[in-house]
């Protein structure tokens, strides 16, 4: 298993893209978290094999159809918080 932190920026936030992420994390299998951020970006903490995270990637940069993503910053995240079974919004 693998933990991976995501902020994507863009035109992501009223723009159901939380929405967008808790859909393709529940398709993938994946556990752990979307939020907005105080600057209009939206992070992503995602757990699960690392073939099903780069498909999360890419539905990321991709998004919904109304989003604009302009970057999606990937970083690794310790295992220091257990993970519910689920994927979240906050």
């Amino acid at each position: 298993m693998h933990r991976l932190r995501y902020v994507v920026s863009g035109m992501v936030q009223g723009v159901g893209f939380r929405w967008f992420v808790l859909r393709e994390a529940h398709r993938l299998e994946l556990r752990g978290w979307v939020t907005n951020l105080e600057d209009g970006s939206v992070e992503v903490v995602a757990e699960g094999p690392e073939t099903r995270l780069g498909e999360l990637e890419a539905a990321l940069k991709r998004g919904p159809r109304v989003a604009q993503v302009r970057d999606v910053a990937k970083s690794p995240v310790p295992p220091d918080v257990q993970l519910s079974n689920f994927f979240d919004i906050r």
